[in-house]
């Protein structure tokens, strides 16, 4: 239904598999979001240089680890997959020692102390922090590890569920899985209908859902065979009527919904209907701001009761992030605006990411990107050919 915040992640860096329900639309929605982790993990963030190669600086800008790898992926776990020269991989730590020796053909990012590696015959295994084999490389395809269990793919293509010493808890036999959350897997069936299992592998919502998406605080979206989408809860009972043409996880109580007009507003926790669809466009609500498009393209922000709070005379808006909102002029320049529409930043950058721990990244006229702080002031220069894979997104909304 909505993989909007994963596609960069999927096309960069191959870090989970290729799961199915992608209903991905608007790649506007590429350029107006990186990962919902930010680009800074474990303090460091991932950059390259004119040379190609990776490294890693601070939130001063000082380089941490020396650029001098053909590949790198974010920290996570206080590790950091990394690619040498003959195009192996293994990781690093948060100095640049190499704490696990690159040997892999691929390796997924550590997740609950555990992560992916695939091996010369293209299998899937998970190995430690020390780099220890803990589950022997024998899957076609594996995901992370979540609330202690992990999605895996057999040699006949089908989907079941490992546990941290590779137990088999939920038998190969999915057409489909995906990550659990809420306690609930989600899995589809070989009629290709959607539903969720409990970590024993017991369906207890049945797989009668043309399409469905993960349990995010006690709810989850489905689609029934009409294409509509509603909310169910945690024993499958409709709590919210399948009557939207498309439907979005709350955020900050209120979950955005797409009319049989096309348009797009929201509701609260009861179904009730807060902001009418009268929206060609909208995001999520972020810093109790959304960022709406009418008909005609223009972009405002509205608050949470629907009205507009900051009429944009912008080209282009995204989210507010840490208070800030990015901007683009007629001029195509990017630059920030507080949530009094007042701007802090001039559009002076040709291209820009959301703020994150203080820092967002911009890429100066020559190309090369930096960071600035919430005043607009440049407190890394911009002289790194690509930060967090910005100049890839770059390439391929081109």
């Amino acid at each position: 239904m909505k993989i909007k915040h994963f596609i960069c992640a999927i096309l960069i860096t191959a870090a989970i598999p290729a799961f199915g329900q992608a209903d991905i639309e608007e790649l506007e929605i590429v350029n107006e979001t990186n990962t919902d982790e930010g680009f800074i993990h474990d303090g460091l963030i991932r950059v390259q240089d004119d040379n190609m190669k990776f490294g890693f600086i601070d939130k001063t800008g000082m380089v941490v680890i020396p650029c001098k790898w053909e590949g790198a992926k974010d920290f996570s776990g206080s590790l950091a997959g990394v690619q040498d020269d003959n195009y192996n991989w293994g990781f690093i730590d948060k100095s640049g020692k190499v704490a696990c020796p690159c040997k892999w053909e691929d390796v997924r990012d550590f997740s609950e102390g555990l992560a992916g590696v695939q091996d010369d015959n293209d299998k899937w295994g998970f190995i430690d922090t020390t780099g220890k084999m803990v589950i022997p490389c024998k899957w076609k395809d594996v995901g992370d590890f979540s609330e202690g269990l992990a999605v895996v793919q057999d040699d006949d293509g089908k989907w079941g569920f490992i546990d941290k010493t590779g137990k088999m808890v939920a038998t190969c036999k999915w057409a489909d899985a995906w990550d659990f959350s809420d306690g609930l897997g989600l899995v589809k069936d070989h009629n290709g209908k959607l539903g969720f299992i409990d970590k024993s592998g017991k369906v207890v919502v049945p797989c009668k859902w043309k399409d469905a998406w993960r349990f995010s605080k006690g709810l989850a979206i489905v689609q029934d065979d009409n294409d509509k989408c509603g909310f169910i809860d945690k024993t499958g009972k409709v709590v919210l009527p399948c009557k939207w043409k498309d439907a979005w996880n709350f955020s900050e109580d209120l979950a955005m919904v797409k009319g049989d007009n096309d348009n797009r507003g929201f509701i609260d926790i009861t179904g009730n209907v807060v902001i009418p669809c009268e929206w060609d466009f909208a995001n999520d609500f972020s810093d109790g701001l959304s960022k709406v498009r009418d008909e005609y393209g223009v972009e405002n922000f509205i608050d949470k009761t629907g009205k507009v709070v900051i009429p944009c005379r912008w080209n282009v808006a995204s989210n507010f992030s840490e208070g800030l909102a990015r901007v683009k002029d007629d001029n195509g320049k990017w630059g920030f605006i507080d949530k009094a529409g007042n701007m802090v930043s001039p559009c002076e950058w040709n291209d820009s990411d959301d703020f994150s721990e203080g820092l967002a990244p911009v890429q100066h006229d020559n190309g090369k990107w930096g960071f600035v702080d919430k005043t607009g002031k440049v407190v890394i220069p911009c002289t790194w050919l690509n930060v967090a894979d910005l100049s890839l997104r770059e390439a391929i909304e081109r």
